[in-house]
Parts: structure tokens; sequence; C-alpha cells
């Protein structure tokens, strides 16, 4: 059973979510037709009969199903494809309180929570935050300047390598520098290693000999003063300087992929924990690629000083792997094998094998690197979203690329969280063969006959053997467990000892089954890896594959229309065009503000007719949108980018949402389609569907309730000026804060708003009048509640869980807190934007006549401009207004 709806008031079910239900449709099913559409699961647990859901049915092994029902705390260890997230997604349900998710990616944080809330799950009693590392650090307090990258570090690295000249200098790898840096020197919980304390460091605690320690010391404090200078910042450095800002918060913590935080930036994340024992950390230490010196031995230092939570500590080991093949899975616990032979243990954590659970096979193929099997490859997987080419450096990757025109060639940094059907190994050993001669050195294989790994460590303390090649085997791990079915290894060193004992011998034919995938498909994939950050392969597909061109069209953006505003009313240019454009603009965004100017100032008589012709005259532009035939549409769209601009600065996906069409708003949401652009008013598609809900009882009560639930972004992130705020969409504060965004032009464009430039309770509860009870519910739209609500988000309002939204201007009308910033995606970088900036409402204060709109307002645009942190703004459109006052005929007194 699903779910139970009572008194047949579907508005409330968690699944049918607003759907409009007619049960002349409802037709009988046959169970074994629809055995045949029906999907099958990976793995189905022959004993059990539960079933637990997140956007699909899962079902829990043994060892998953004892995790599930022991009580906290809990440290879980499991191989890749253990399903580690889902188990501790379920756990977490079973939560009360504030919790917190937190995990180093912010795609991987962002998948978390919409898995956790698929099929409109809710939790009585509970509220969830899923935050990247970097995002938690904000939500305590927002850092100055941006976050330090690998990249960052790199340049930076080779830079500096010129100021120092001893051999002991070039003997020194980025790489090591940069984990002795963040998981050594900047690592504990206690505070950064002085350089005494450094030096002094066992043997076992530091990558480098004692010999080496005063020069890594002297880079580490160049780069400390680098990142001052740069703006940049250091995760591990905010973390030493926030822990003392951070205070008891959550009731709960999971801490997934915990191999990649360090133990400083775990103490953050437990400080603000209630009660020290209610927390959940997953990870794998096997997949270390990100250098931080991570080791179970340093996360259970943090909780075996408390002796009575040491009793209670459990740790858990996940062995079954759901996601490779079983050929890709033994391949992988060979190279595990290796690891454990030749370094002994990393730790009693670790020491395990993976067993594959899956139905699929899969093949493993070693092939030598020559040019024409390359080339035969090459040309079956180029145009195929179902592989992957892997190397070991970013610098690998433009040798790669000499021979694999495919966009999906990645570094290992750059692979890890990704998954592919197949995944093709470019010289991982060969370009690195001295690396893998000392992985294998002393390894027989006899040595790796066992079906267990015992627990042996090192015998030389001394032997830095496994710090120094941890990265390449690591590496190789990681890059086997990307592949779901087929691997396939192109070397030229193929006889390397390592693939005997991987029991690898070269195929001397190749076979490859590659589809050619659909425009639709790389569209998919190239917003997927937008969206992990992986802009070098987005750019690639849109360039070589989907090869994007210009619009034919002019579009009408902020400089576009600016221009034409010169045009009209400065230069008073000859010809009905650019009136007609504006005109245009006028009806489409909704600014009578405009249409008054151009039948004043510009003497066009058809302006006169705004209120009449708004609508029609306003969809002009993409009345293509409302029709059910929209291949033209999609072919656009391939032509031109899935994000191309319509006449008036609309995406596909604004104009499909404004046109109420759910067949091609799921069309274009399917092919990979950006809910969070924005127009140069930063509306995105969800404000341009509101707009026509607030305006339209029809379309409310239609499509709005299924556009809603396609486009609502999950969050929005809020700077109040100290910390990060994340409203989410369940938040009642979610609804109301986009309602103040899609309102707040009409305060200056639209002469029925003239009180203080603000919103009372009466006119956002206008705007909600027709919406379907899916998207405000009954109780949220009276007004004691809806004041509540406001009065408790007041910027000076003393309440505990404040998010300080709001300020209220006369008393009943609030608006924007002006202190704000929300994030904002600019040159392919998240920043914060002041509110009003994002807003734009410099632009909208361009062409509010002065003589419209703004009678018996008690706030001057001056005084608004100055509140909103632009005092003294350069408005040229207003400015050349003035100065042509005598050609022109409009007010000198106009801002």
């Amino acid at each position: 059973m699903l779910e139970v709806i009572v008194n047949h008031d579907y508005g409330k079910s968690r699944f049918l979510r607003g759907a409009v239900i007619d049960e002349d449709k409802i037709v009988a099913c046959d169970a074994a037709e629809a055995e045949k559409e029906a999907q099958s699961l990976r793995y189905l647990n022959p004993e059990r009969s539960v079933i637990h859901l997140l956007d699909k049915p899962i079902s829990f092994d043994d060892a998953q199903d004892a995790i599930f029902r022991a009580p906290a705390p809990l440290v879980i260890v499991g191989g890749a494809g253990s399903g580690k997230t889902a188990l501790t997604l379920e756990k977490l349900k079973l939560v009360e309180g504030e919790a917190l998710y937190v995990t180093h990616s912010a795609y991987l944080a962002q998948n978390a929570r919409n898995l956790y809330y698929a099929n409109g799950f809710d939790r009585a009693g509970q509220e969830a935050t899923f935050l990247s590392y970097r995002e938690f650090i904000e939500s305590i307090h927002v850092p100055p300047g941006r976050e330090v990258t690998w990249r960052d570090f790199v340049a930076w690295f080779q830079r500096i390598r010129q100021s120092f000249r001893d051999a002991d200098f070039r003997d020194i790898d980025a790489h090591q520098a940069v984990e002795e840096i963040r998981g050594v020197i900047t690592a504990g919980e206690r505070g950064v290693l002085t350089r005494e304390d450094y030096l002094a460091l066992g043997v076992r605690q530091s990558i480098f000999p004692a010999s080496k320690r005063s020069r890594l010391y002297d880079i580490f404090e160049k780069y400390r003063a680098w990142l001052k200078d740069a703006k940049l910042f250091d995760l591990n450095l905010i973390a030493q300087e926030w822990l003392g800002k951070a205070a008891p918060r959550y009731d709960f913590v999971v801490i997934d992929e915990v191999q990649d935080i360090t133990p400083v930036q775990l103490a953050l994340v437990l400080k603000t924990l209630r009660h020290a024992s209610h927390f959940l950390l997953c990870g794998d230490s096997n997949q270390i690629v990100h250098p931080n010196f991570f080791s179970w031995a340093q996360v259970k230092s943090l909780f075996w000083r408390d002796p009575e939570l040491a009793q209670r500590q459990q740790l858990s080991v996940l062995t079954a792997n759901f996601r490779n093949s079983r050929e890709a899975t033994r391949v992988a616990n060979l190279l595990l094998k290796i690891k454990h032979r030749r370094f002994g243990s990393i730790d009693r954590e670790s020491n395990f094998l993976v067993r594959a659970v899956g139905a699929e096979a899969g093949e493993v193929t070693l092939a030598s690197d020559k040019d024409e099997l390359k080339r035969e490859l090459n040309q079956k997987i180029r145009q195929s979203t179902r592989f992957a080419v892997l190397v070991m450096r970013d610098e690998d990757k433009a040798e790669a690329r000499k021979h694999f025109t495919t966009p999906l060639v990645f570094s290992i940094h750059e692979a890890k969280g990704l998954e592919y059907e197949n995944i093709v190994l470019y010289r991982f050993i060969s370009d690195h063969r001295s690396e893998f001669n000392e992985i294998v050195d002393g390894v027989a294989a006899q040595d790796l006959t066992a079906d267990e790994l015992d627990y042996r460590r090192a015998k030389d303390k001394s032997d830095k053997s496994l710090e120094v090649y941890k990265f390449y085997v690591n590496a190789l791990y990681v890059a086997l467990t990307r592949s779901i079915a087929n691997l396939y290894l192109i070397e030229s060193d193929t006889e390397h000892p390592i693939f005997k004992l991987l029991e690898l011998t070269p195929a001397g034919q190749v076979r490859v089954d590659a589809q050619r995938s659909s425009l639709e498909d790389w569209q998919r994939e190239a917003r997927k890896l937008e969206l992990q950050g992986k802009q070098e392969q987005v750019d690639a597909i849109r360039r070589d594959i989907l090869r994007q061109s210009p619009v034919p069209w002019p579009v009408f953006d902020q400089a576009k229309t600016t221009e034409l505003l010169i045009k009209v009313f400065r230069d008073r240019a000859p010809g009905g065009k650019p009136r007609q454009q504006l005109f245009d603009i006028a009806c489409c965004h909704d600014e009578p503000a405009l249409a008054v100017w151009l039948a004043r100032e510009a003497g066009m008589d058809a302006a006169k007719q705004f209120d009449r012709v708004r609508v029609s005259q306003g969809r002009k532009s993409y009345a293509a949108y409302f029709s059910k035939n929209f291949k033209d549409i999609l072919y656009q769209c391939a032509s031109h980018g899935i994000e191309h601009r319509l006449q008036m600065n609309q995406t596909p996906l604004m104009a499909a949402a404004a046109a109420g069409n759910v067949p091609l708003v799921e069309a274009l949401l399917e092919r990979g389609a950006d809910r969070q652009n924005v127009d140069h008013f930063g509306w995105n598609a969800l404000h341009w569907a509101m707009r026509e809900a607030f305006g339209d009882p029809a379309f409310a009560s239609g499509p709005f309730a299924t556009i809603y639930e396609l486009l609502a972004p999950s969050s929005i992130d809020v700077n109040t000026g100290e910390r990060l705020v994340r409203i989410d969409q369940r938040h009642a504060e979610y609804f109301l804060f986009q309602t103040f965004w899609v309102l707040f032009r009409p305060l200056f464009t639209q002469d029925r708003w003239s009180r203080a430039t603000a919103f009372d309770t009466q006119a956002i509860l206008s705007a909600w009048e027709n919406l379907p009870t899916a998207v405000v519910s009954n109780e949220r739209k009276k007004r004691q509640y809806l004041s509540g609500l406001l009065a408790r988000n007041e910027v000076d309002r003393d309440y505990a869980y404040n998010r300080r939204l709001f300020k209220r201007r006369v008393l009943g009308s609030y608006q924007f807190n002006s202190a704000l910033s929300v994030r904002q995606r600019r040159n392919r970088e998240d920043a914060w934007t002041p509110i009003f900036e994002a807003l734009n409402l410099r632009f909208i204060a361009e062409f509010t006549p002065a003589d419209f709109g703004w009678n018996g307002a008690r706030l001057s645009l001056e005084d608004y401009l100055e509140e909103a942190g632009m005092p003294g703004v350069s408005l040229p459109i207003a400015e050349e207004r003035a100065q042509g006052e005598n050609r022109s005929g409009l007010a000198k007194s106009g801002k």
C-alpha cells in the first residue's frame, strides 16, 4: 500500500501531487501486461519482503538491513557501489528534529536531497538540510573570496618553483605537497601545526622525511600568503577559524564520503551536534584520489577520547557491490589484494574485498596501444554517451584527445563520482611504469589466492611507499569501479607484471558494441555533467557533437533594450520599427509604464491600447509554444542549444512554462533544460509560470500544479550578510519568497502599486487566490498565517528560526531585506549577488516615469536605491532624458 487518501482530498496526496483525477480514465490493468513494462531491480533480497522507496524501490541485503536497524553512532565502511548513500538516506528518515546531511561534493549533496524527497516524501517532526562541505561552512559564516581549487594550486605551485632552486624542492610533487598541507599541517582539530610541531612529527604522521619538512613548511607559509593576496580561501584553514563560531544546532548528522573530509573539517561538523553520539559516517579509503592523508584511525581518534562513546561505537562494513559487473569487481578485488600484499593493511576498517551481486557479467579487455585499434575503437565510441575515456592526470588528456574524439575524456580527479556503462582506460599503466613497478614489487600470483584479506601492517614504519604510491593504486581502483558493464584497457606495455597479477592477457581483437546516441541523449549528458561541474566536457559536447549555432533573430536583453530606449526617446530615430519593438517588450514583460511612455512621448497610438492587446501581443514572440505539436521547437533546440534565447530573452523552458504547455516542459527537461536559468530581470521558468497563474484563474487551476512540480528549484540560497540560509522547497517561506520575486517589478512599473514599494498580505493573498492546494495549502492562504510568516522572518525580529528575509516598510507591508544576497552562477562560477542587483532594480528604474506609479509613494526611488545599496546609481537613460528635456518634453523631475 502506497498511501491512503482521506475523503478524496487528492490535493494532499503524496504521489498525485495535484494531478486532476478522472475516474473514467482509470482502466483495469492486467498483471501480466504490466509486468512486460516493469523495470527490474538490480537486487532483490529473496528472504525479505520489506521494500524501501527513494526515487525507486530498494531492497536491502542482510548487512544493510542490520545497519538500518542499528542505533547511532554508526560508522559505515563500504566500497564503490555498495549502496552507502541509499542506506544512509533511509536511515535519516527515522530521525526526529533537525538533521544535517553533508558531503564534499555539491552535486552529491543535491542528488541526495532529491532522492530523499522523491515521490513527495515528508517526515513529520523533521527538518533535514543537505549541504556540500563548502555550503556547511557558509551556513556558519560566509568566508570572503572564492574557494581555492586544485587547478589554482597547481598553477601557483609551478610558478613558485622558480624561487626554490635546490634539489629537495624539485623532488616534491604537487599532489604530495597539497596532501601534506591539507592532510597534516592544517588538518588537526587542535590547530594549524607550528613549524616546530611539524618538524617533530613521527615517521608515520607525515609523507615526508624529517630532512624535507622544513622546505615543505616554507611552501606552506608561501601558500598561506598567496591565498590572502589572491582572495582565495582553503576549507581546512576556514574550518580552523570557524571552530570558535560553531554552536550545537543539529539533532543528527550524516557525513557521506567521509574519506574526502579532513579531521578538522569533521570536528567542525560534529561541533554542531546537540548530542555527541547522534551521527552516521560512511566512506571508503580505497577511493581517495583527492589528497588529504585520510585514515580511519584519525577519524576514530575524535571519538575515543570519550570512553563512554568509545564503548558504544559501532563500525559496519558493506561488502556487496550493486553497481559494477562481476568481471570488473573481480579485477578490482585483485588490485586490492596487490595493494594489501605490497603495503600491508591501511587500517582494520578497509581490510575487505567486495562481492558483485548484480546479474551483469561484463568484460575487462586488455588491448595493445596500436593506431589501427585506436582508430577503430574511436570510430565506434565517439558518438556514444555510454562510453567514457579515463586518464590518470589532467595533463594526460591532451594525448588521449589525439586518438579519441569523444567529449567524454576525464582525468581520475574528474571521474570521481561518475559512472558509465563502458570505460576506456588509456595508458594508466604505460605512462606510469615505474610507479606501478614499485606497486607490484615482490608480489607474486600465489600471494593473491586468498578469498579474504588478513590484517597485517607494514613492518618498516619509516617506509613511505604507501603514501607515495597510494594515489596511483587508488586511481586505478576508482577507474575500474566507474564501469557498470565493460572495461577496455589500452596500454603500450601489455607485458607489465601488474596485468599478469590481474589475470589479464592482451586480446587479439576488441569487440565493442556501441550504438550512436541521439542528440537528445547528448543534451541530457551535457546537463548532467554541467551540474557536476564538468564544464570542459560540457563545452566539448556542445562544440563537437551538438554543433549549436547562434539564433538568427535579435534578442532583446538588457543591452538591446537600452539601445532601443536611447534610439526612440533620445535620438528620435525615424521609422516605426524601434517603437514597435519596444511595445512588444512592454507587452511581453507586462510594462504598462513603458507603454504610456510610448504613447505620450513617442506618439505611438497603438500603445494606448496596451490593456486590450497586452496578452495577445505579449505572446507573439512565443506563440508556437502553445501548440501541442512542438517538433519545430525541439529542432530549434538541437540547432541553437537547449538554452538558446527567444526574442524577448526567454529560454525555451521559460516560454513553455508561460504557455502552460506541460508536455513541452517535460520534453525540454528530459533534454536537460536548466530550471535555474534567468532572464535580465532575474526570472526563471517558474517565475514566468507564476506570473500567469497569479493573473489567470484557468491557468492556476489547470496546468500550474504540474508545472510547479516540474520546475520549482529544490531550494533558494540567500546570504543574510553573515551566513548562508537555505530555503528549501518544502519550507513555507519558499513560495512566499518566490511570490515576492514575481511581484517585485510591478511595484515600480504599474500604477496600482503605490504603497511604500512594499507588499501587504492582501496583495499576496490576491495573487494566491486561485492557486491549487498542491502548491499553497488552504491553511497558508489565511491572513493570520501569512502575517505570522512575514513577521517571524522580519530582519529585526528576535526569533530563533528567523531567516531575516523581509523588512517591514510600514505597518503590515513588507519588502525584501536589502542586505540579502542570492547565489547566482556568473562566469561559470557561483557567486553571491545583492538581491536588488539580481532583480535588476537599476534597469527597472531606467524606464519608470516620475509621474506614473510613484504618486503617493512614501519612499522615493532615490531613497529606495540608497537602501538597496546603490546610492547615486547611474541611470543613463534617466540622465539623457533630463538633459534632453527641451527636445523630448519629459519632466525634468524624472529620476
